[in-house]
């Protein structure tokens, strides 16, 4: 950068200029004739003549003084420009409310250059919003390679991150519903075999992630009257299986929309989780539940796996499968009915906990899966299917070893030796 010229050089240039303004035409043509021979740029000679003569009085315009306030002015107003435009990166960058890493502070601050704007002026504005950087520090950090922990976890950051972006209908990903311990699993899934939990968990908590929370809630099964006939209690809570297809539990719910209750009955496989028949009404009565039990046995049967006679149908007293039609239906299938103890909490915990996850996962307003509100039946159904097809083929499962329902079944069916179509039946099961 050029430095300045000496205060004397300057006032003898312009008084030389002023003492023979008399022997040219103007003013431009003195200072074009004199520059070359004081080696200062003509048009650099005339402002300083300009200047003089405004200081004087002897001619309108601003002062030096005020030249130089106006030169203030415009250099607060750029940095006022640059800073607002850092403000609005800054904004945007930092929306999670965590404090960045540091390879992100870096690439921050190296887009924010390339911008066209000052590394101290940077540093300055994320300074103001929590983030200790200096300019020094910046240089520092970008000259040497960041630690392995600092790299390790922006990778982690990264992944955590990518699981807020919202799609073109507003839903972040459903794996924002795990805590640590199935993020854990998950990540090591996705190729961070070394993960920790521990660091899952801090980066979770300077991220604000804390997946989904759920209360505990029980209920006793509701009761069909003393003498009513109905079929015996065959699990005996014991909500385990050897293989699929050997007992499935049986529930159902509702869920409010702008119209009416939506009922949604789910039949589950003991063995896998895997939801193997659902189906939505707004009529609670023993066609809703057979129509659920029939698509889990068509489903089954597209699959390649039938249903053979002997199955255990488990359900709760609701009048619906104690129903005369709903046990021919059953018994004609070949199944074995089986019902939980009248008052029992946890008579039917496995269908419940089904329950549950549905509502908490897939229902609630902070939910995923969810475009907006429920209005009719078909919203229900459309959330459902998508809550459904995540739940089964990529939700992991901790009582599965945090694998996903479908993938244990594949698992099962090839070291038996028989492969599974389930990827067609899920297509085909809307």
């Amino acid at each position: 950068m050029p430095k300045k010229h000496p205060t004397e050089v300057r006032e003898r240039a312009v008084r030389m200029t002023l003492d023979r303004l008399k022997d040219y035409p103007s003013m431009w043509a003195t200072c074009r004739g004199l520059a070359p021979k004081l080696n200062i740029g003509a048009e650099t000679l005339r402002k300083w003549v300009t200047q003089a003569q405004a200081h004087a009085g002897e001619r309108t315009g601003p002062t030096s003084e005020e030249l130089e306030e106006i030169k203030r002015l415009k250099r607060e107003n750029r940095d006022l420009r640059e800073t607002n435009d850092i403000l609005r990166a800054a904004g945007v960058f930092l929306r999670e409310g965590a404090r960045p890493s540091q390879p992100s502070i870096v690439a921050f601050i190296v887009q924010m250059k390339a911008n066209g704007h000052g590394v101290e002026l940077t540093c300055g504005v994320l300074r103001e919003q929590g983030v200790a950087v200096t300019s020094r520090s910046y240089r520092a950090w970008k000259t040497r390679a960041a630690a392995a922990r600092v790299q390790s976890d922006a990778v982690l950051v990264d992944r955590l991150k990518a699981l807020k972006v919202r799609d073109v209908q507003g839903r972040q990903q459903p794996e924002i519903l795990y805590a640590r311990r199935k993020m854990t699993a998950w990540l090591r899934r996705g190729g961070l075999a070394g993960v920790s939990q521990h660091t899952v968990d801090r980066l979770m908590r300077l991220e604000g992630m804390n997946g989904l929370v759920r209360g505990r809630k029980s209920r006793a099964s509701a009761s069909t009257g003393k003498d009513s006939p109905r079929a015996p209690d065959l699990l005996k809570r014991n909500f385990s299986a050897p293989r699929p297809n050997h007992s499935w539990v049986t529930d159902f719910t509702y869920v409010p929309t702008w119209g009416v209750f939506v009922y949604v009955a789910f039949a589950i496989d003991l063995y896998s989780r895997a939801i193997v028949g659902w189906h939505a009404s707004t009529i609670k009565d023993t066609p809703f539940v057979e129509v659920c039990l029939n698509m889990a046995l068509w489903r089954r049967d597209h699959a390649g796996h039938a249903v053979r006679p002997g199955l255990i149908h488990n359900s709760d007293a609701g009048s619906q499968y104690t129903s005369i039609k709903f046990t021919k239906t059953v018994a004609l299938e070949g199944l074995v009915a089986s019902i939980g103890t009248i008052g029992d909490t946890y008579d039917n915990a496995a269908a419940e906990t089904l329950m549950g996850l549905y509502k908490n996962e897939a229902v609630a307003k902070t939910s995923p899966f969810a475009t907006g509100p429920l209005k009719t039946i078909a919203d229900v159904e459309k959330l459902t299917f998508e809550w459904l097809d995540w739940y089964n083929n990529r939700r992991l499962h901790s009582a599965l070893g945090n694998m996903p329902p479908e993938e244990n079944e594949r698992n099962y069916y090839a070291e038996t030796n028989g492969p599974i179509n389930i990827e067609a039946a899920n297509k085909t099961a809307a």
